[in-house]
């Protein structure tokens, strides 16, 4: 657990800017090494957002989230280990879900220091409005890092790489993904990891037209009509999470 955290002078941009524009988000980091508690605090001061709390365990995350939001401050993202004392298994997750069930529109990233299917299944149960699952090595890449949390407070979800890949390989033979070619698999798990057409464009080296082809035939092959009610970019990425 307590480990530095790499690259924390390494920024990029200067400080309170991100990707040209202030990035006032409230966070609050729930870590029970104060070493990588204090680093994440610092990395995320220093790209804009603002860290309003930080707690060492999963009930000292659900009080202080009510306290805010009984204060009329509900943050706009938590940042969670997912194992936290006491028993060091999976209080942070359960402490996220439970906010998650009182606070609909608060984001939630956890961290993990593996891959845990279970976690991330769990997670995702719900809406995937505002939701993270990133392995710890992340946040050495500190651009990467700071992008996915001001994603997740602002609804959008980040899911790691790794995390993608483990879950893809279970799929099942014969599931509703059957029908996606390989190009159309990728597309979709670049989705699944929050990231925007144009972001899978500059991934896969091809035109953004060729990705809104590709998009638009996942769709129509996961049966998603258009509809006001639904956002079908989201169920796109619940089927591929859920096969």
């Amino acid at each position: 657990m307590d480990r530095g955290v790499p690259g924390m002078g390494e920024t990029g941009l200067r400080p309170h800017h991100f990707r040209g524009k202030v990035a006032m988000r409230r966070v609050v980091i729930a870590e029970d090494s104060v070493l990588l508690r204090e680093g994440l605090t610092r990395l995320l001061t220093d790209r804009g957002l603002e860290v309003v709390a930080g707690v060492g365990d999963g009930d000292a995350l659900v009080r202080t989230v009510d306290g805010l939001a009984a204060a009329g401050a509900l943050p706009d993202v938590v940042v969670s280990d997912v194992r936290m004392p006491p028993g060091h298994t999976d209080e942070g997750l359960r402490a996220c879900v439970e906010l998650r069930a009182r606070y609909p529109r608060l984001g939630v990233l956890v961290l993990s220091q593996f891959v845990e299917e279970r976690y991330a299944s769990e997670l995702l149960a719900g809406s995937t409005r505002g939701v993270g699952y990133l392995l710890k090595d992340r946040v050495a890449e500190v651009r990467e890092f700071a992008d996915a949390v001001l994603r997740v407070a602002d609804g959008g979800t980040a899911l790691d790489p790794e995390v993608v890949q483990q879950l893809l390989s279970r799929s099942r033979r014969g599931d509703v993904l059957a029908g996606l070619t390989p190009r159309e698999r990728e597309v979709l798990g670049l989705m699944a990891e929050g990231r925007t057409n144009a972001a899978v464009a500059r991934q896969l080296v091809v035109s953004d037209g060729a990705v809104e082809k590709h998009v638009s035939n996942i769709f129509l092959k996961l049966g998603l009509a258009q509809s006001p009610e639904d956002h079908r970019r989201v169920l796109a990425v619940l089927t591929y999470l859920n096969s």
